[in-house]
């Protein structure tokens, strides 16, 4: 026997309706989210907000084109039978001939040329009917919707053929049937009271003849919405609330206005300040004499201190490598970034084989030529960029005190970056990470990135080119800022530091969810900013109505969309449900590979990749890879290969690909500051085999040390390589075996 059961199904979007209604009565913590400050209620949307399919919204236009655009691979036509069209059976086939396909009739016999010209001007005589033309050629000439189903009438097919040549009249059209075009509120208080009051219904302004059309536009043209409904906008009804972050949810109108009309004006010429003829023009502009200067006399400082420490603790001798330092220079220092943009150019998986000297297809004699490998090591294990001695640690922050031995590259590269380009239009707010596996305080783990794990920065890139114009290196939190200002959080603060110095220029701000809210996305609008990105829907100031939607709700396809007046709210349902905030989109779709998706996350797939795109050209020339036990000091790579990644931007040459430009720039770099560098063996450059000394005056006993090659102990060695060895048996397999390494 089977039962039936009687049961109540309810509709996804009354859930989200009696959701809403249960929300309006709640106060504190809305959606899980903590509050700052005074407990507040989530808002609510004055209007109920329903999802609707995405065939629904408007068609809308994409606001940014993409650099590579895809290309849809397009198929030959497949012949259907080969064989036929081979031994010519169509030709000669009767009945092929009565079923093809009857001619199209020329244009001419619906157009009648003046008989006083030759040329083929239509005069204003239409024909009658369409009488003497077969039923099968108007269907070929006119072919009928895809909607309609029946054949056009020939009252139908002769307005279509007429279509944009009507008579001309000398009366003026009924008023009745002009369309009253509507002014939005943003551009109301441009206007003077007399406009005012024509847009009022006033007055009543004539058409204007065509002969005096102004065909010269400004760069961002007035869009007017070709509705034959236009929502006209009342001016006492404000798009903005009065209190800065009290949000006024409600359904956004559609159509909608134009995004250029509330897009900010942005007219700055994007690129370099100074032009640069050279590679090495651009690379010294970042890296200038007087950073080089400060990492000499730093570098040159800490390797004294070493030695210092070294003879205190007494654990120097007299071959220890300290003492084979002597002070560095400028030109030395170049030609030091020189072989370590060459090593990411030239990748080898050890670093003695770029000293390596066996004649093989693996030579690489221009590192041995440049600087000699013991030479090389001493420079980065005394490479250093602020003085420890002038570090008080009770003047400094912990944030500082964990920067403190990078901060001075930092401050100076944000200072440059932001000194030599101007930003184009759509910039990206993201982080990037910087590989370091070893213990480390700020660390941080993000599975979305190549490395996973390490060093994070926050970095403002341009969307187009990746410029990095400037970051700021996750050392901790700021817990000190006010508790009541909804932008005075730590994601608020730090965006608005990253964009110091931009502000009312028109820039737009692409970001993601973590960064993304409704009261940093007013903030950044007062500030003269678009901000455009996704959105977590716990965040303050969001809708109880979009806050407690969930998939069930939605099926695929299904949008939802509200308005505060200048922050827009897009919740749509795709493989997952994803939401969108914005300035200035609205709601409007767009196609895209044969099917709809709305115009905002189409232009967030575009502008969003500035960062990736910057760390994408920085992977291929890995230099920070090198193996160290300073995390600083790969940190300082990490930075040297951006500068250059910045210098190529800089240098605007369309023929310098970014590997022929390192290329020259390594060149340039060892011939302008080509020395001689400092030796750093012992005087004696002789391979001979000597005895060490006597360990005690008036004793035949010699001091012994283990055989590099046996392990035996001896008392000889050779003067050159300062290597004890067994002078008979080990001395001659030593040097053709380890030759090579020595860096001689």
């Amino acid at each position: 026997m089977v039962h039936s059961h009687q049961t109540t199904q309810t509709s996804p979007q009354s859930n989200i309706n009696q959701r809403a209604a249960a929300g309006r009565g709640r106060s504190g913590r809305a959606g899980g989210q903590r509050v700052r400050g005074h407990h507040q209620a989530r808002p609510s949307a004055s209007e109920s907000l329903v999802t609707m399919p995405i065939e629904a919204l408007p068609a809308g236009r994409a606001m940014e084109t993409p650099m590579h655009p895809k290309r849809v691979r397009v198929l030959e036509p497949v012949v259907e039978n080969p064989r036929s069209e081979m031994w010519g059976s169509n030709a000669s086939s009767p009945a092929r001939r009565d079923q093809e396909t009857p001619p199209v009739p020329s244009p001419a016999l619906y157009v009648e040329c003046g008989p006083s010209s030759g040329a083929s001007t239509p005069t204003t005589e239409r024909p009658a009917s369409l009488s003497h033309v077969s039923k099968e050629a108007r269907r070929e000439l006119i072919p009928s919707s895809s909607s309609s189903t029946r054949p056009l009438r020939d009252e139908e097919i002769l307005t279509l053929l007429n279509y944009g040549s009507e008579e001309e009249s000398e009366e003026e059209e009924d008023e009745e049937t002009m369309q009253r075009l509507t002014v939005p509120h943003s551009t109301r208080m441009w206007l003077d009271e007399e406009d005012e009051e024509v847009e009022r219904g006033e007055e009543r302004i004539p058409p204007l003849p065509r002969d005096n059309i102004n065909i010269e536009q400004p760069p961002q043209p007035l869009r007017l919405s070709t509705s034959t409904s236009p929502t006209a906008l009342s001016p006492s009804v404000a798009l903005g609330p009065t209190n800065k972050f009290m949000f006024e949810w409600r359904t956004a109108p559609m159509p909608a206005i134009e995004p250029d009309l509330r897009r900010e004006p942005f007219s700055q010429i994007s690129g370099p300040k100074v032009s640069f003829a050279t590679p090495y023009d651009a690379f010294i502009a970042i890296w200038d004499r007087e950073i080089m200067e400060s990492i000499v006399e730093e570098t040159n400082i800490y390797a004294q201190q070493l030695a210092t420490v070294m003879l205190e603790t007494g654990t120097i001798r007299p071959h220890s490598w300290i003492t084979r330092w002597q002070d560095t220079d400028v030109n030395e220092l170049y030609t030091y970034f020189a072989i370590i943009l060459a090593m990411g150019v030239f990748i080898k998986s050890c670093l003695t084989e770029y000293w390596c000297t066996a004649q093989d297809v693996f030579y690489t004699p221009g590192f041995s030529a440049q600087m000699s490998y013991d030479r090389f090591r001493l420079l980065s294990r005394c490479l250093h960029f602020s003085n420890n001695t002038a570090c008080d640690l009770a003047m400094l922050t912990r944030r500082q005190v964990m920067l403190y031995k990078i901060q001075p590259l930092i401050d100076h590269l944000n200072k440059k970056f932001a000194e030599l380009y101007n930003l184009g239009q759509n910039l990206a707010v993201d982080e990037s990470l910087t590989m370091w596996k070893g213990w480390l305080d700020i660390n941080q783990f993000i599975p979305q990135k190549a490395a996973t794990v390490g060093i994070k920065t926050y970095e403002v890139c341009e969307s187009q080119s990746g410029y990095l114009w400037r970051f700021e290196v996750h050392a901790g939190h700021d817990i000190s800022a006010s508790q009541d200002d909804p932008i005075s959080g730590t994601v608020p603060a730090l965006v608005l530091r990253l964009l110091n110095g931009l502000e009312h220029k028109g820039h737009t701000i692409w970001m993601d969810n973590f960064y993304n809210s409704p009261a940093l996305a007013r903030e950044l609008k007062t500030r003269g900013f678009d901000c455009v990105g996704t959105l977590r829907t716990n965040r303050q100031f969001v809708p109880y109505e979009v806050t407690s939607l969930t998939k069930r709700d939605m099926t695929v396809g299904q949008v939802m969309g509200c308005t505060s007046g200048d922050v827009d709210i897009l919740v749509w349902k795709d493989k997952g449900r994803v939401a969108f905030i914005s300035t200035y989109h609205g709601l409007a779709s767009v196609t895209f590979e044969e099917r709809l998706k709305p115009t905002v996350a189409y232009d967030y797939n575009i502008c969003m990749g500035g960062v990736d795109r910057k760390d994408q050209q920085l992977a291929v020339y890995p230099i920070e890879r090198r193996r160290t036990k300073v995390w600083y000091k790969r940190f300082f790579r990490r930075l040297l290969n951006a500068s250059v990644l910045n210098s190529h931007i800089l240098h605007q040459n369309q023929s310098f690909s970014h590997r022929k430009f390192r290329t020259v720039l390594i060149t340039e770099l060892l011939s302008a500051h080509r020395t001689q560098p400092p030796s750093t063996l012992t005087p004696t450059h002789v391979h001979c085999p000597a005895q060490y000394g006597l360990t005690k005056s008036g004793k035949s006993d010699r001091l012994r040390r283990q055989c590099a090659v046996c392990s035996r102990r001896t008392h000889t060695y050779c003067k050159a390589c300062n290597v004890a060895m067994c002078i008979f048996t080990c001395y001659e397999t030593y040097h053709t075996t380890h030759r090579h390494f020595t860096g001689h």
